[in-house]
């Protein structure tokens, strides 16, 4: 039994344990006078009254404590003998007055705890006071360490006994308040509690009235329900009998609202597992709960409790498929008569529970499909997918698909008809006007999510694709408004971005203007180094490889061609549907191989209409859509983005002239500037306005630019420049950081300007001697260095306003400073000079600085490291800084040096491999990212390899690396010898290969929800569709582990096991096991080397088969991507070709990974299923489009005698019409007019024809109002006497049962199950035994009743079908 507490506030914070049980009270007699009263003590603690605390003394604090303590000892012994006294047999007298005792003693223990609560507390605040104030820890003696010993060692068992002591007494108060309600329980077999409670605050049932009763009882209820919330442990002690038994009479019709509640709730609080469940389904509450939910909206509070507590049930109660079981295999404790009413509320349309209803209802039929089926609850879940609520219809459609996937639960559907009602919102669109729009968007997004699993697009393949076919067909419909939202969810279902030129195109607009220099060269920008090349081919193009075969097939295509000859003249509406045409067309020649593709692009009824010369129209139509699906074409060439590492311009841009042209013009002015003579020079010198003036503002800064980027760069013109005019000298200073002039301008994008100016300065003189020589006699390096020393913190006499404070570098242009430098830094020159004014120095101290990470990475981001020295050491020390940040930010930026550079350089893997080792893991994890994408390329890879990190300490973060590792030769022998490769391939084959499916398939999931969340956005960015890295694929890719897998024989047993279970439909482990090997084998065979392997055991054919015979629809799919992986080299291409599974090529000829069936009929039709135990291979030969349907609803395995008299059967007849809906109002009529007869008045009161009426509307479909109104037609009101006669009722009114003679027969009538009438008046029905039974519908069962009697003569029985006589009519 669970030792689980709950929460010990709910009695006392401080418990004290019991010195003796068997204190003075003991004897049995209790007088007052033995009590102290504790309310006469007063607890004062002010000052005046504290005795001074001296050595061996206690305080006044401890005193207090131990005198409650002792006080409290007292009011146990009394409570505890009070107690044992109560278990003896005494005289009414005696035991009102010990009751009365026990309830002072209780209300005095409570008043002494919570006043040692509060003084304890007080008593902690006041010695940390005395701790903090005086510095010193005074040893505070023992009583407060005594009473932390008794919280640990007997609070649990104090606070236990109390709460299960005060749980009996409620107990012990309802049963107290239920003995007038029935004196027949007085002595009824029930065990009743250890304790009796104290009763003298109750209202005495015999004088109190009804109200008053019902207020106590729930008031006695709330406090139980707190009890149980509180202390988990009393919930397992308590028996679920010995409550329901207590509150049954406030589950009565005579009972309130409110008490039924909370009588419901109790229940509800009170279970715990699964026996708790198994107990309270023998306590008969099946018809309070029908009755229940019958109720109308003013009894929400009731029903609320009801459907909350069948909620429990089903979530506790339980028992789930194993794993080795099939889907929906479980059993819930439900009987069908509350199924019947809890189904009946969820199809209620106006009933505010309909939701959740809606949800339990979902919940049960992934856990036991049957029960659904035979109580009629698959239909109504059908309907609510249909018809909404709409934000149920994500949860019911992944529903369905999930019993789709699987042969055992598909039975329960009707193929062509059931799931095809999720359809109706767009079938049923025509004439329902544009108000209809939400309701069909509801129903896109629907199909749309049915299409992305493989479960729904091969169900909705079934009967020659009917159910994409009437989508597809809804856009031939001229008048329906809703069309643009089906062309949308097309959009989405291939994974068509819809690009910023869609909406000109489609408004009509041409697409054929020149893009500016701006847009181009940001967009050149955007693409420069994208993650991996942008023509890689994914898992999600393969399925919509598949998809746009499959749509092409059911007419796609033709429907949208059928779109633009609406109109000659064009809509918004036609030419989108002609935007999707061409890209359909674009995609499909992208992934489908090139046979196939050819066909989709011929579009041979477009051509038609082109080149019909003796329709008019039908030629602008035709030749209209071709020029739009050419302009598409040319407009996504155009921007298609280039291609990593080709950074060469291309001469068919139509930019290519213009840039020519610019460069002609760049390089004449640069010759005509350099051969300038002396009079040009000095004019120019003048024309800048430097000389004459310092205000910058004056200068004239085009002539300055072109003077410093032309002339100057001539040494003959630099020297003039420095020696005979000082010009650079008044131009440098400028510059000078403590001129305050350049740094003090603000930091906005005009004046960016100056600082472009200033590198070019530099670079200018750099480029002669005498400019170099002019720096190191200039102070601008100088007073930089002065600049970076007034941030050290250690300066004796501190700057107030440095020229690099924090707010100077975002608010001016002292940011420029760094640019400038690093301008220098890109020279030897420069490096000399930064070396010699030792602002390296600077630079090393700047990345100590604790809070100045802008100046880091300002330094970091504006530092060239082309050249070996100084510059890489700055960047290595930030690399390995004190600061978290700052590492973080070098890693990112050597990540996107790696990745910027054309050729793989040592020095920047090594200081990569460097980040391996960091203590902090997002700095790890980012390494780890960077050089996973750099080894991509196969130079750096091999580079990495020779360096030979150690990798261990990654763990998880680390496998895709060291995957990358064993891909060549060298890794693989490197990680061979460090014991890599036999530990993770044990791993992989009892584990990771399960991981390894659960990865793909969460990332397909996500990859196609309608509504991802950031995280899955993220997760999807991390896993771009590239099928990951296997570790039997990267083994199979070199020659030495080819070698050891071939030594470990795994392949073998992969292969033993593919033939053995490949067509495995029921036992979900092996078929999850399957898929995993499927996985391997897809991954070894995509590889040259590990293709022998597939062909060695001729798995291919094996595989194949599993593909196009599986019962499992999931299974094909995964062999569908494998048999992809397997033509992703060229051999394995060939191979399929065989078996008519087409590659797709590249335009070089070289696979690509995808490969889809010429036949794609052959691979998307479901097979049939059959429940009897036919052979696998037998039912593979026989091709029907559909299966038999083995849902059943209302069986009659509990058949009523019939009425013993005519009016009995009239009644009962009445009611079977309330049933159908066409005679529904005739038969209330009829019904009412009997209930005014005398003679038939004794009828609605009586149990035996209120039983009838309840088992025809628990076996039998009613609509909420018409249950409503056959519970209102009986005077009879629910109680626990009543319900018991019903219960007799269930025995005596059975059918005899059939002869054995007769059973052998074959009737339409299933057999009768053992326990069925415990069933009957149950809601928690004992496991059944497993079995189907036919449907059909309700005329042929009545033909097949009236036969089977004609043939047999019997007794005759009472049939819970309507019957065809009708009350009412002459």
């Amino acid at each position: 039994m669970p030792a689980t507490v709950g929460d010990h506030s709910a009695n006392s914070s401080l418990s004290i344990p019991r010195s003796s049980t068997d204190g003075g009270a003991s004897h049995g007699t209790v007088t007052p006078t033995t009590a102290q009263s504790v309310s006469g003590i007063s607890w004062s603690t002010s000052d005046s009254t504290l005795a001074p605390e001296g050595k061996g003394r206690l305080s006044s604090f401890d005193v207090q404590l131990q005198m409650l303590t002792d006080q409290l000892k007292v009011e146990n012994r009394i409570k505890e003998g009070a107690e044992n006294l109560l278990q003896m047999p005494l005289n009414d007298a005696l035991r009102s007055q010990v009751e009365s005792e026990l309830a002072t003693a209780m209300k005095k223990i409570q008043a002494i705890q919570k006043s040692m609560e509060s003084l304890t507390g007080r008593g902690v605040r006041k010695r940390s006071n005395e701790t903090n104030g005086s510095g010193k820890r005074k040893f505070t003696g023992q009583p407060l360490q005594a009473t932390a010993g008794w919280k640990e060692e007997g609070t649990e068992r104090d606070d236990f006994r109390s709460a299960m002591h005060q749980a009996n007494s409620a107990i012990k108060n309802l049963v107290h308040l239920s003995r007038h309600h029935s004196h027949s329980h007085a002595n009824s077999a029930v065990p009743s509690p250890s304790t009796s409670p104290s009763t003298s605050t109750l209202p005495n049932p015999a004088t109190a009235t009804e109200a008053e009763l019902n207020r106590a009882r729930v008031d006695t209820m709330a406090k139980l329900i707190t009890i149980l919330q509180r202390n988990l442990r009393v919930r397992y002690e308590l028996d679920v009998g010995e409550v329901v038994h207590a509150v049954l009479p406030s589950l009565a019709d005579k009972a309130t609202k409110q008490a039924r509640a909370t009588a419901y709730r109790l229940i509800r609080h009170s279970l715990v597992d699964t026996h708790s469940v198994r107990r309270l389904g023998e306590q008969h509450l099946d018809w309070y709960i029908v009755k229940s939910l019958s109720r109308d909206n003013k009894h929400t509070v009731e029903k609320e409790q009801v459907i909350k507590l069948i909620r429990s049930v089903v979530d506790i109660g339980s028992e789930r498929h194993s794993p080795h079981s099939a889907i929906g295999s479980g059993t819930v404790p439900l009987s069908d008569a509350v199924m019947r009413a809890l189904i009946a509320v969820a199809e209620y349309p106006e009933d505010p529970f309909k939701p959740i209803c809606v949800q339990t209802l979902t919940e049960i039929l992934l856990i036991d499909i049957e029960l659904m089926a035979r109580n009629g609850g698959i239909r109504v879940l059908l309907h609510a997918l249909a018809e909404g609520p709409s934000e149920m219809a994500p949860l019911l459609a992944a529903a369905f698909l999930h019993i789709v996937d699987s042969p055992k639960t598909r039975v329960y559907l009707n193929p062509g008809t059931d799931f095809e009602l999720a359809f109706s919102g767009i079938t049923d669109a025509y004439g329902k006007g544009f108000e209809h729009k939400e309701k069909v968007q509801s129903c896109c997004r629907i199909v749309s999510s049915m299409l992305r699993t493989w479960s729904g697009l091969m169900y909705c393949c079934i009967n020659d694709m009917t159910a994409i076919r009437v989508v597809i067909d809804c856009l031939r419909i001229p008048s329906l408004e809703q069309r643009e939202l089906i062309l949308d969810m097309f959009f989405d279902l291939l994974n068509i971005k819809t690009p910023e030129w869609h909406q000109p195109f489609i408004d009509g607009r041409r697409l054929t203007m020149y893009r500016r220099p701006r847009q181009s060269a940001d967009l050149g920008h955007h693409y420069e180094i994208p993650h991996r090349p942008q023509d890689t081919l994914k898992l999600t193009d393969q399925y919509i490889a598949l998809l746009i075969l499959v749509f092409s097939k059911a007419g796609l295509l033709d429907a949208l061609t059928s779109m633009l000859e609406e109109s000659s003249v064009g809509s918004p509406l036609s030419r989108k549907a002609t935007l999707l045409m061409a890209e359909v067309l674009q995609k499909g020649n992208r992934v489908l191989p090139l046979s196939i593709a050819a066909r989709i692009q011929a579009l041979p009824r477009v051509f038609n209409l082109a080149s019909d010369y003796h329709d008019n129209e039908h030629r602008i139509v035709g030749s209209l859509a071709m020029a739009a699906i050419d302009s598409v074409n040319r407009q996504c060439s155009r921007l298609e983005p280039t291609v990593k590492g080709d950074t060469r311009p291309r001469a068919n841009s139509i930019e290519d002239s213009v840039r020519r042209g610019q460069r002609q013009v760049e390089q004449a002015k640069l010759k005509m500037s350099m051969q300038m003579d002396d009079k040009a020079f000095q004019a120019l010198l003048l024309e800048t306005q430097v000389m004459l003036t310092k205000d910058h503002m004056k200068w004239n800064f085009e002539t300055l630019q072109d003077l410093i980027e032309g002339p100057l760069h001539n040494p003959k013109r630099m020297e003039e420049a420095i020696k005979v005019s000082r010009y650079i000298r008044k131009l440098m200073s400028f510059f000078h950081p403590f001129a305050h002039r350049f740094c003090d301008l603000p930091n906005t994008k005009p004046n960016h300007r100056w600082v472009r100016l200033g590198c070019s300065l530099l670079n200018a003189l750099m480029a002669s001697q005498d400019g170099i020589r002019f720096l190191q006699e200039d102070d601008f390096l100088g007073q930089l260095v002065k600049s970076f020393a007034q941030l050290d913190p250690f300066t004796p006499a501190p700057t107030p306003d440095p020229i690099f404070s924090k707010k100077r570098m975002q608010e001016t242009l002292t940011c420029g400073y760094l640019e400038m430098l690093g301008t220098l830094s890109k020279r030897q020159e420069g490096v000399d000079l930064l070396e010699r004014f030792k602002l390296i120095t600077a630079f090393y101290h700047l990345t100590e600085l604790r809070s100045r990470e802008d100046l880091i990475k300002g330094v970091i981001e504006n530092l060239d490291y082309s050249i070996d020295g100084h510059s890489r050491i700055v960047l290595s020390k930030s690399l390995t800084s004190v600061y978290k940040h700052v590492r973080h930010f070098s890693t990112n930026y050597l990540g996107g040096l790696i990745r910027g550079s054309q050729v793989a350089h040592a020095w920047m893997l090594r200081l990569l491999l460097t980040q391996l080792y960091d203590p902090a893991p997002e700095v790890r994890e980012l390494a780890v990212r960077f050089l996973e994408e750099a080894c991509e390329s196969t130079d750096v890879l091999q580079m990495v390899v020779e360096m030979q990190p150690t990798l261990d300490h990654l763990g998880e973060v680390g496998h895709p690396l060291l995957l990358k590792f064993m891909s060549t030769p060298t890794g693989f022998r490197f990680l061979y010898a460090a014991d890599y490769i036999d530990r993770e391939m044990e791993l992989w084959f009892h584990e990771r290969n399960l991981h390894y499916v659960v990865h793909i398939e969460v990332f397909l999931a996500k990859a196609f929800s309608q509504n991802p969340s950031e995280d899955d956005e993220d997760d999807v960015l991390a896993f771009d569709g590239i099928v990951p890295p296997h570790f039997y694929g990267v083994m199979a890719k070199t020659e030495l582990g080819c070698e050891v897998l071939q030594e470990k024989g795994h392949f073998a047993e992969f292969a033993h096991f593919i033939r053995r279970h490949g067509l495995e439909s029921e036992d979900q482990e092996v078929i999850f096991k399957l898929k995993s090997v499927l996985w391997a084998v897809g991954n070894i065979g995509a590889t040259e080397r590990g293709l022998p392997f597939l062909e060695e055991e001729e798995i291919i054919p094996a595989i194949l088969e599993i593909a196009e015979q599986s019962l499992v629809l999931s299974v094909r799919g995964t062999c569908f991507f494998v048999l992809g992986l397997i033509s992703s080299t060229p051999q394995g291409a060939e191979i399929l070709d065989d078996y008519h599974w087409e590659a797709t090529l590249s335009p070089l000829g070289l696979p690509t990974g995808l490969c889809v069936p010429v036949d794609v009929d052959k691979f998307v039709s479901v097979r049939p299923q059959l429940l009897a135990l036919i052979v696998l291979q037998m039912l593979m030969c026989i091709q029907i489009p559909h299966w038999d349907c083995v849902a059943s609803e209302a069986g009659e395995d509990n058949r009523l005698a019939p009425p013993e008299s005519d009016e009995e059967m009239e009644v009962m007849t009445a009611i079977y019409n309330l049933a159908n809906t066409v005679i529904a109002n005739s038969a209330s009529r009829s019904l009412t007019k009997m209930r005014s007869k005398p003679e038939y008045r004794h009828i609605f009161s009586s149990p035996s024809m209120f039983y009838r009426a309840l088992h025809t509307i628990s076996s039998q479909k009613y609509r909420l109002p018409v249950r409503r109104y056959i519970f209102d037609l009986f005077n009879i009101e629910l109680d626990a006497d009543v319900v018991r006669e019903l219960g007799e009722c269930a025995v005596t009114l059975l059918a005899p049962p059939v002869p054995a003679a007769e059973a052998s027969e074959p009737t339409p009538v299933a057999e009768e199950k053992p326990g069925a009438t415990a069933a009957a008046s149950s809601s928690f029905r004992p496991m059944p035994a497993r079995h189907h039974v036919d449907e059909s519908d309700e005329e042929g069962s009545d033909v097949e009743e009236q036969e089977a009697v004609a043939r047999k003569p019997r007794a005759p029985v009472m049939s819970l079908r309507p019957k065809s006589r009708i009350i009412g009519f002459s």
